[in-house]
């Protein structure tokens, strides 16, 4: 998989939340997106899975060396982030077999297996409405990393996991992050520790807001 970005912006009415990126993501690789709160980090990630268009600029998806029709990344992308819903009506074994309907899972994983990965067995037929938000966080991230699919968005990883819970998030990096495409967005340097490639996010709202004084 690949992603090309050929000078991409995005705009909110008259800001730009940055403006001119233009460089190739590929499989085997990971990346680390970096800024403060409010940056522009998530605006980004979003555009990567497709689900938000550039306001400048164009954004191609290669697979296998074909051109990938943005309709049809999603079902390429695992996401996780902290501001994704869960169906809280659920119980968690509910919420893992809802989610492998639209998901296949990786190396053929059951219900069973991902909530051992999870190490929240005791906790099968409770609801998510009634998890910590820790819980929740670990459901997220094991949905996406368990996922069989070629991209990987992290964002904001590890909020709301304690000690043992950073601990489990990097474990699991280690097993399932593979030859995909991985993009993780943090401030928190433990989260993208393992990525290879870094960016700024700011450097890019440093351009947007010298372009702006020209005008």
């Amino acid at each position: 998989m690949k992603i090309s970005l050929n000078n991409i912006g995005k705009r909110y009415r008259f800001e730009w939340i940055f403006r001119n990126i233009s460089c190739e993501l590929n499989s085997g690789t990971a990346y680390a997106i970096s800024g403060p709160n409010g940056s522009g980090k998530s605006t980004f990630l979003k555009i990567l899975c497709g689900h938000l268009t550039p306001s400048k600029g164009n954004i191609q998806f290669q697979l296998d060396g074909k051109t990938l029709d943005v309709d049809n990344v999603y079902s390429h992308v695992s996401y996780a982030a902290p501001y994704i819903e869960l169906i809280e009506e659920l119980t968690l074994l509910e919420a893992i077999r809802f989610h492998g309907r639209f998901k296949p899972m990786m190396d053929g994983l059951q219900p069973q297996a991902i909530l051992e990965l999870m190490q929240l067995q005791s906790s099968r037929d409770k609801e998510i409405r009634f998890f910590s938000s820790g819980m929740k966080q670990r459901l997220k991230l094991a949905l996406a990393f368990c996922s069989d699919t070629r991209i990987l968005l992290l964002d904001e990883p590890t909020t709301n996991l304690d000690q043992q819970g950073v601990d489990w998030y990097l474990e699991m990096v280690r097993r399932f992050k593979r030859d995909r495409l991985v993009v993780v967005a943090s401030n928190v340097a433990v989260d993208f520790a393992f990525c290879q490639e870094k960016m700024s996010i700011l450097d890019y709202k440093k351009k947007s807001t010298q372009a702006s004084k020209k005008r």
